[in-house]
C-alpha cells in the first residue's frame, strides 16, 4: 500500500482529499462509477485505504458531499494534462489579416477568398480590411458590400465576429472559424432521373 503522510492543505485549485474532508457523512462513488450511498466519512476514508485509493471531494456544495474513490495523483495527472492541451489549442489560433481594395477585381477577390478560407479552415480567426483611398472615403458603402459578400461566401465555416467596422482609412470585420463538427451539412443530392436516351435503351 502508499503510504499516506500528513496531507498538505488544499489549495483554491485543488480538492479536499482524504483527512481534509472534514464533514460527517459523504455520498460516496467508487473507482468505477458506481454509487455506494450515504457512508459516515470515516467509514468511506477506512475503504478507500483498503483499495488502496484517495477519497476526493468532488462534490462539496451537494447535500450531503459526493466523495469519489480515486488515484488522486494519477487522476490530478490527467487533468494537468487536459487542461495543457487546452491551453496549447488556445494559443495555436492566431489572427490573421488579409486585406482587400474598394476596387478590386473578381480573379483578386477570389484568390483572397481563398486565403482567407484556408486561414479559417485551419482554425484561425481572420480580421478582413478594406483600405480606402482618396476619394473612395466618400463611399464607405462600396467596402461594407465587399466585406458582406465575403461573410456570406464563407458562411458554411465562419460567423462574424466583430461587423464591419470604420478605423481611420479601413473598414475592419472579424471571422471567426466554426468548429467542424457544428458546420451545417451540406444536404445529399438527390438520385436524378436517368437521362431519357438511357430510359429508351433500357426498354
Amino acid at each position: 500500500m502508499r503510504r499516506r503522510g500528513r496531507v498538505p492543505p488544499p489549495t483554491k485549485t485543488q480538492h479536499r482529499i482524504n483527512e481534509q474532508i472534514r464533514v460527517r457523512q459523504v455520498r460516496v462513488i467508487d473507482e468505477s462509477g458506481e454509487q455506494l450511498g450515504i457512508m459516515e466519512t470515516r467509514a468511506a476514508l477506512e475503504l478507500a485505504h483498503e483499495k488502496d485509493l484517495d477519497l476526493v471531494l468532488v462534490g462539496p456544495t451537494a447535500s450531503p458531499p459526493v466523495a469519489k474513490l480515486l488515484d488522486y495523483g494519477k487522476w490530478r495527472y490527467e487533468q494537468q494534462q487536459a487542461e495543457k492541451e487546452a491551453r496549447k489549442k488556445a494559443k495555436r489560433q492566431e489572427m490573421k489579416s488579409i486585406k482587400f481594395r474598394v476596387k478590386i477585381d473578381e480573379h483578386d477577390y477570389q484568390t483572397k477568398l481563398g486565403h482567407v478560407r484556408r486561414f479559417l479552415e485551419a482554425g484561425h480567426k481572420v480580421k478582413v480590411t478594406i483600405m480606402f483611398r482618396g476619394r473612395e472615403m466618400a463611399h464607405p458603402e462600396l467596402g461594407k458590400k465587399i466585406l458582406d459578400r465575403v461573410a456570406e461566401d464563407l458562411s458554411e465555416i465562419a460567423v462574424v465576429e466583430m461587423k464591419p467596422l470604420m478605423a481611420g482609412r479601413d473598414m475592419n470585420m472579424v471571422l471567426a472559424p466554426i468548429p467542424p463538427e457544428k458546420r451545417a451539412k451540406k444536404p445529399e443530392a438527390e438520385a436524378s432521373e436517368p437521362p431519357a436516351e438511357t430510359k429508351a435503351a433500357e426498354a
